[in-house]
């Protein structure tokens, strides 16, 4: 996911990436029980670390080739559809339900929203006009809004001198990514802010899951396939009324919505709660910082994406601040 964006078991820290990751990014509490050890489970933690880590990195570029032949919204789409049946078919396998209630469904469908239809989406609409390793950069940007959101809405969160210095030097980060010194010339200020925006949905859903779901039975893979479900059907609407069906079906981009799905949200997600089972969540959530630099390099490689000094070194200092602001109080 892009990093983690949907709910990760309840081990999980209030602000990191895929998420959303996601997403990953990374991701606040999520409901329900610790997830079971997926199969690959059995590799190292290492190996499936580094897996996940290219996974991840890898999206964005996937979301660069795929609006090539699709709009953003069919993107958004193929990626929720895909992961919802990577997941509904691990649950049909060890013939797990899907969460009951309407209460629940009514929490999930503002989470779908919030960690999916609306980050996915902005990010597709983002990489029309901007490289995929600017929006990887971006979405770097998620833990950082997330602090300055915990502040505000979590009670318990206390801030520290720490973590405000890291809340100020990774904006700091961002202002060098962009140029600001140079009057942010060369910039498309509507395609960064799109992706700026889609980082900002990730804290503000992962506050939203903490607050309403967060003791909801269930396993997180239960909860996440749910979730992504709901988010498919939002999606198959807000595309039927705004796009027109595809005329024709590219085989690279066609391949890369489906692998944005199936892998990057669908086992992605899987080998990311084996992680946090095995290892817990602080290392776990370093995978977060993996992201950009992979993104980048996809890019610059595969893309033919041009990189300029103030892009790597703007996004090791939003890097850094971002590890600034998840440091607690022991």
């Amino acid at each position: 996911m892009s990093a983690p964006s949907t709910p990760v078991p309840p081990l999980s820290p209030a602000a990191s990436q895929p998420q959303p990751q996601t997403q990953a990014h990374t991701p606040g509490p999520g409901p329900g029980p610790t997830a079971k050890a997926p199969a690959t489970a059995r590799l190292d933690w290492r190996l499936r670390f580094a897996i996940l880590s290219v996974i991840w990195g890898f999206s964005f570029l996937l979301i660069k080739v795929g609006t090539e032949a699709y709009a953003p919204f069919q993107v958004a789409l193929g990626r929720v559809f895909f992961g919802a049946l990577a997941l509904l078919t691990v649950l049909l396998i060890r013939r797990e339900p899907l969460p009951r209630g309407r209460r629940t469904w009514a929490h999930l469908s503002v989470a779908a929203l919030l960690l999916n239809t609306a980050p996915f989406s902005l990010f597709a609409y983002a990489e029309l006009s901007i490289p995929s390793s600017l929006a990887g950069i971006c979405n770097a940007t998620s833990p950082l809004w997330g602090m300055a959101l915990s502040l505000v809405a979590l009670s318990e969160d206390r801030p520290t001198r720490r973590r405000f210095a890291g809340l100020g030097l990774g904006f700091l980060g961002v202002l060098t990514v962009l140029g600001a010194w140079q009057g942010f010339s060369g910039l498309d200020a509507k395609g960064t802010a799109l992706a700026l925006l889609a980082a900002l949905c990730y804290p503000i859903g992962w506050i939203y899951v903490r607050r309403t779901l967060a003791s909801t039975p269930g396993s997180p893979v239960a909860l996440t396939g749910a979730q992504l479900l709901v988010s498919t059907l939002q999606l198959a609407a807000v595309s039927l009324l705004f796009t027109s069906a595809p005329t024709s079906f590219p085989l690279w981009p066609t391949l890369s919505v489906i692998a944005l799905g199936a892998l990057g949200t669908g086992m992605a997600l899987q080998m990311q709660y084996g992680l946090v089972t095995e290892i817990g969540p602080t290392t776990a959530q370093m995978v977060t910082y993996f992201i950009p630099v992979i993104a980048t390099t996809a890019g610059v490689l595969l893309l033919d994406e041009q990189l300029h000094w103030n892009t790597p070194v703007g996004a090791a200092v939003v890097l850094a601040g971002a590890a600034l602001t998840q440091t607690r109080r022991r």
